[in-house]
């Protein structure tokens, strides 16, 4: 199973629109496209309303919390070890 891009979860989430307008169901829509409904609900919490541009804006600032948080985090362990062999010294 592949990973679906932020704008294509979005195109995705315009057609399940469209097809549920016209009476199909979740369940339907799902099978055809071959996620699972709950794939398709957390999606559509995630980016519901959003257009293809948001998705991928979304997708990058993310990319960059993530890398932001994993230095913050490298920088509270140098921290706490330079306190600790401080500590010792002294």
């Amino acid at each position: 199973m592949t990973r679906r891009k932020p704008e294509q979860i979005v195109k995705l989430l315009y057609k399940a629109d469209e097809e549920l307008a016209k009476g199909k169901s979740v369940e339907d829509f799902c099978r055809e496209e071959q996620i699972s409904p709950a794939t398709y609900y957390r999606w559509q919490r995630k980016y519901g309303g959003l257009q293809a541009d948001d998705a991928k804006r979304l997708k990058a600032l993310e990319v960059e919390n993530a890398k932001l948080k994993r230095l913050l985090a490298e920088a509270v362990l140098a921290n706490d070890a330079i306190r600790e062999f401080l500590e010792k010294k002294g």
